[in-house]
Parts: C-alpha cells; sequence; structure tokens
C-alpha cells in the first residue's frame, strides 16, 4: 500500500513538471516574478552561504592538517585536501541539504499558505496556470544557484588557506602549491553539472510538497518538514549517481 502511494505520488510529480510549461503566463508579470524569486533564493541565501562555507573550509584545512602527523607528509597535502573536499562534495553538495532546509522550507510554506488561504484557486478561476505562475519562476532564479556555488569553493578555499597558513600548519606557498597541485580541471565542471541538477530539484520538490497540501495552518509546517526530508534524500541520492557517472572509470 505504501508503495503505491509513493508511486502515486512520483507519478503526479512528474505531472507537475509537464504543467509547469504549459499556458505561460505574460512576460510582463512573469519578469516581476523572476525578479522577486531571485532576490527571495538566491540573494537572501549568499550571507548563510559565505559565512557557513568560509568556516568549514578552515576546518578542513585544520583537521587535515592535525592528521598529517608524519613528518616525510609534505605540507602541500593541507592546500590539495582542502581543494578537493571543498569542490567535489562540500559546495555542491552539502550546501545544496542546507540550501533544502532554507529555500525548500521557505518555497513550501510560501506555496502552502497560498493553498491553505484558497489564492491557487483564484488564480486558477482567473484563468491562470498555477503550476507556471508559482514554479516557473523560482526554476528560472535558480540558474543562477552555481553562482551561489561557486561564491562557496571560493570562500572555502580562502577560509582554508586563513587557518592553514595563520594557524601556523602551512605557509602561503605549501598551501597555493597544493591548490595547484594535480589539478583537474573536468572537476570543476562536475561540481557544477551537480549543481545545475540540485537546483531544480530545490525548485520543483517543495513546490510540489506545497501545491499539492491538504489542510490548515499546522499542515503547512508538516509539509515544509516532508519537503526537506525529501529534497535532502533525492539530492543525496542524485550526487551518488551523477558521481558514479562522471568521475567512475
Amino acid at each position: 500500500m505504501m508503495l503505491v502511494r509513493y508511486l502515486s505520488q512520483i507519478g503526479r510529480y512528474f505531472i507537475m513538471l509537464r504543467e509547469i510549461f504549459k499556458k505561460p503566463t505574460k512576460w510582463s508579470m512573469m519578469r516581476q516574478l523572476i525578479f522577486k524569486e531571485v532576490d527571495d533564493l538566491i540573494i537572501d541565501s549568499l550571507g548563510i552561504v559565505a559565512f557557513i562555507s568560509f568556516f568549514v573550509g578552515g576546518v578542513v584545512a585544520i583537521q587535515t592538517a592535525l592528521n598529517l602527523t608524519n613528518p616525510l607528509i609534505p605540507k602541500y597535502l593541507i592546500g590539495f585536501a582542502t581543494r578537493q573536499s571543498v569542490i567535489l562534495e562540500f559546495a555542491p553538495t552539502f550546501i545544496s541539504i542546507i540550501m533544502a532546509g532554507k529555500m525548500g522550507s521557505f518555497i513550501t510554506s510560501s506555496i502552502g499558505t497560498m493553498r491553505v488561504t484558497e489564492q491557487i484557486d483564484a488564480l486558477e478561476v482567473m484563468g491562470v496556470n498555477s503550476l507556471n505562475y508559482l514554479v516557473f519562476p523560482k526554476l528560472i532564479a535558480l540558474l543562477l544557484y552555481p553562482f551561489v556555488i561557486g561564491i562557496s569553493m571560493f570562500l572555502g578555499v580562502f577560509g582554508g588557506w586563513l587557518a592553514a597558513v595563520y594557524g601556523g600548519f602551512a605557509t602561503a606557498n605549501e598551501f597555493i602549491t597544493g591548490i595547484q597541485s594535480e589539478f583537474i580541471p573536468f572537476h570543476i565542471a562536475y561540481a557544477f553539472i551537480k549543481t545545475i541538477v540540485f537546483a531544480f530539484l530545490l525548485a520543483t520538490i517543495p513546490s510540489f510538497h506545497g501545491y499539492y497540501m491538504k489542510g490548515g495552518a499546522l499542515e503547512v509546517g508538516k509539509a515544509s518538514t516532508v519537503s526537506f526530508v525529501w529534497t535532502s534524500v533525492v539530492i543525496i541520492l542524485c550526487n551518488y549517481i551523477l558521481t558514479q557517472l562522471l568521475l567512475a572509470n
């Protein structure tokens, strides 16, 4: 019975994706909606992303340095490990899971509140495609999400550099040598491919849970929690699949 319910939900999700692109809203209105979503989802997220990335980068560098107890191991590996950790996993994946909590809860609660207060029904009565009106601007706004992850990568590595150099674990030249050592440009492409997939999930899964929720104000909170859990689960699954496809030989 539970399997049937999950399959039904997955089917409804893909039907929702199809409906998003039908009967588009007028561009004059859509442009305003997109700018609002960019402000709410992208600009408002920069502060928390910058703060977390900077300090986690520093922690990665310190922990790497503390584990290099053998004097024969070169210090530049601190920079190498920090770069690999931040670019491959921390920035694209773990920031996305954090954003599933911040962005996802905001999206679910805002759409869910509209459902509870019958604003979505009012849009439908006026002949507006409510899914296009509500979800499409979020998809377009989150095309800028790789920009957020790019900032996260830079600040993570920069935080690692400051922690390593001013903590006395490595010199600036050693850390920079580590950053440049055995650099594979495709790793950046891999990170941004993951980021684009995660951005799509961050826009659509919370929207799905908000749009199809039933009940009152209490259910809006429950829907936000469920949306965060499922967005995180799907991000982690997609992370595994994309890593296997793009990096495994």
